[in-house]
């Protein structure tokens, strides 16, 4: 979100997921694993490369969709913006870029011309080991092909650098002309469900509903007087500053709602020691998690199934849930926040999610024209500022949102640690299709088919330490260790341990990384060293 928003005034993914199957003639896959992750999305890219359209994967992993590829591309973990400034020289030198684009609707392009003049295809094939003549071809391809369309996950972002690796993404995106049109765009696809509604809703530090910011003294006296409250006139912290706090005994309390950090966040040793040392921790969960152990006070929350309202989806449409049951607990989590609020002095006086919406969208002008009426036919993809307006099925048509985008001149930066003779192998951690985050581990079917990790290891190095698939193996960085069952495969290449997050007993985030990208704080999931020692 912050690197789209930084080059093109909005973070959200520019087009729809129908244009898959429907106008794309290309499809480029840079970290994303997406029949596992997103498998709905995935089957629609299969369809789409039935139907004739190219298929380009570029991931250190075979993938399913790399069997079915007309490229794949084994980058080295880490060296996405070298890979992506080279194919960005061979466009700019070889004339094949968009020029009509460049001149009308960017700005900038002479410094991204200048960066970029220094990754040489023989330059970038070393650092990023793919094949100079791969790049040439992949280059010519993408920049020639009418309508393209990109598509990202966490494989970009989980980096130091993942906020760069996305605005050259979008570099790539202008300086070719692929945007602003069917089968087109920059495509980040979001993790889990509803992930974009809430951030549409201002679920983040720095913003209101609709990505209005907080520091804006106009956007914020609109909230204070809807509101009858003060607000302050401050970002707030992101995740990784409140455990940090907590750490530093700053940050007194926490109010978790529906997240599980000691699982999912990076290096879990620090998160464990910021819950044990906070005052007072409430946790609103279905499950009794492994942050739910921590709390003072637990929360029962309601599921989807248990709640009325709306999910906004990765292509911004905006869709009406209904529940199909009463909530066990006797009431849903909205009703739950209201009456924490009204037990702290702020009653607040809603009758329904439609209520909620209502007032949200009369302060949003992105979601001005959407009401539950106009809802009960179809989902309706923001922006869309007034009732009569149809929705945006794709974004920045004429004119980015930002004005002109902004080519942003990026150069390479490394992994904040890679392997090295204590910790001499790679780590990297993902998900698989068979299990959802660190929910589904609940689910007993599931569990009894897919019990335990099994993390991915190349023949090569299980041959060298003598080890094989069924065998456990004790994993150890720089910040802990766990045990894991491995799977000998060349899926992932030589000196690269791949395992998921979704397991309790093999807890992969105990090791994983505790660097983190300065502008989102994301963790650097994608690339740790590690030790590996057969038990």
């Amino acid at each position: 979100m912050a690197g789209l928003a930084t080059s093109f005034g909005s973070g959200a993914m520019t087009n729809s997921i129908n244009e898959i199957t429907t106008d794309a003639q290309l499809m480029l896959l840079i970290g994303t694993n997406t029949t596992e992750a997103h498998p709905v999305i995935g089957y629609k890219m299969r369809q789409a490369k039935r139907r004739g359209a190219k298929l380009i994967v570029v991931d250190p992993r075979r993938i399913d969709l790399a069997e079915e590829a007309d490229y794949w591309l084994r980058i080295k973990p880490g060296t996405d913006i070298p890979f992506l400034n080279g194919l960005m020289h061979i466009i700019i030198k070889e004339d094949l870029y968009d020029k009509a684009f460049v001149e009308s609707r960017t700005e900038n392009f002479e410094a991204l011309a200048e960066t970029v003049k220094n990754y040489t295809p023989d330059y970038v094939s070393k650092l990023t080991g793919i094949p100079e003549e791969d790049l040439y071809a992949v280059a010519r391809l993408y920049a020639t092909t009418d309508r393209a369309m990109t598509f990202y996950t966490l494989g970009i972002t989980e980096h130091v650098c993942g906020t760069r690796n996305v605005m050259s993404i979008a570099n790539l995106a202008m300086l070719t002309g692929h945007l602003g049109r069917p089968g087109t765009g920059v495509n980040p696809i979001r993790g889990q469900n509803n992930v974009q509604g809430a951030c549409d809703m201002g679920a983040l530090p720095n913003v209101y509903s609709g990505y209005q910011p907080v520091t804006n003294p106009d956007v914020r006296a609109k909230f204070e007087k809807a509101w009858g409250v003060s607000l302050p006139d401050k970002n707030g912290l992101m995740i990784p500053d409140m455990f940090d706090k907590a750490n530093s005994g700053e940050l007194k309390a926490m109010y978790i709602l529906g997240e599980n950090p000691v699982l999912t966040d990076p290096n879990s040793n620090h998160i464990r020691s910021g819950l044990e040392k906070l005052e007072f921790l409430v946790v609103q969960e279905l499950f009794l998690s492994e942050t739910a152990e921590y709390a003072d006070v637990i929360l029962p929350a309601a599921s989807f199934a248990e709640t009325d309202g709306t999910f906004d989806s990765t292509e911004r449409r905006v869709q009406r849930v209904r529940k199909a049951i009463e909530p066990i607990p006797g009431r849903t989590n909205w009703q739950t926040i209201m009456a924490l609020s009204a037990w702290m002095g702020y009653p607040m006086n809603y009758n329904s999610p439609e209520d909620i919406w209502n007032e949200m969208a009369s302060l949003s002008p992105a979601f001005a024209g959407i009401t539950y009426e106009r809802l009960e036919e179809k989902g309706i993809q923001w922006p869309c500022p007034s009732s009569e307006h149809p929705g945006t099925p794709f974004l920045h048509a004429s004119t980015f949102s930002r004005g002109k985008g902004l080519f942003q001149a990026i150069d390479h930066i490394p992994p904040a640690e890679m392997p090295d003779e204590e910790y001499p192998f790679l780590l990297s951690t993902g998900r698989i299709l068979q299990h959802y985050n660190v929910t589904t581990p609940y689910s007993m079917g599931i569990q009894s088919m897919w019990p335990e990790e099994y993390s991915e290891f190349n023949p090569v190095d299980a041959a060298r330490l003598g080890v094989e698939t069924g065998d456990q193996v004790k994993v150890t960085s720089r910040r802990g260790e766990i045990t894991t069952r491995i799977k000998v495969t060349d899926r992932v290449p030589p000196g690269m341990l791949w395992m998921s997050f979704h397991y309790a007993a093999s807890p992969a985030n105990v090791i994983t990384s505790a660097a983190l990208d300065p502008i989102t704080k994301t963790g650097e999931y994608k690339v740790a060293a590690v030790r590996i020692e057969k038990i």
